[in-house]
This record gives C-alpha cells, sequence and structure tokens, in this order.
C-alpha cells in the first residue's frame, strides 16, 4: 500500500538584492514550515522517521539550485526536494535590480497507519 498525504503546506521566499536562487528557495522552505505544527506525531506516538517528505520549489532558474542544501533545511523526516521552473524575477524600474521569487510546496507522507 502506499503512504497517505496528510499535510501540505505552501510557502514564499525572495532574495531581494543578492538574485541566489538557492537562497530565495531556502526562505521558501522556512515560510511554508513555519506554517505548521503536527501534533500527530506525539498525540499517535508516530516517529517523525516515519515520514516523507515531499518538496517542490517553483523557481525562474531550476537548474541553479543547490538540492543538497535545501534538503539539509528540512529537520525531520526522509525528504526529497525538486525544483521546478516557476516563481518570478522582478525588476526595479528604478534601479534595475532584480528580485528572485521561489514558491514552496511541502507534502508529508506516512504509511497508512492502523486502527
Amino acid at each position: 500500500m502506499t503512504d497517505q498525504r496528510f499535510i501540505i503546506e505552501m510557502g514564499m521566499g525572495n532574495d531581494l538584492y543578492g538574485q541566489d536562487q538557492t537562497k530565495a528557495a531556502t526562505r521558501a522552505i522556512e515560510d511554508a514550515m513555519r506554517h505548521s505544527s503536527i501534533p500527530l506525531f506525539e498525540s499517535l506516538g508516530i516517529s517523525h522517521d516515519e515520514m516523507r517528505l515531499q518538496v517542490t520549489i517553483g523557481i525562474p532558474d531550476p537548474d541553479s539550485v543547490d538540492i543538497p542544501t535545501l534538503t539539509a533545511t528540512l529537520p525531520r523526516g526522509k525528504a526529497t526536494v525538486r525544483a521546478v521552473k516557476g516563481g518570478l524575477y522582478i525588476t526595479n524600474p528604478n534601479t534595475g535590480n532584480v528580485t528572485v521569487v521561489a514558491s514552496a510546496a511541502i507534502e508529508a507522507f506516512l504509511p497508512p497507519q492502523s486502527q
């Protein structure tokens, strides 16, 4: 039987001046994680090690993202991270500075729990 998704959280992050794709993606992951608190593990006595995380980052230049660095930001579970084309470049018309905007979706899965 396949794992069951029990949570999905979204976040947004940016790098205002450095155009650093990994920094924007890291901030998007951190934003998504700040939106969730999962008391399920304590309540049911489930180890966080059983959780599988699937992270998708939407970023303008997915090939430039440091996936191992992003994976290391996830404190629990078995994580896979992938970067896909998305996000935004926003150019300041007065200065020419470019802001990189990333979006993150974090999905958490567990094996089916017996009742």
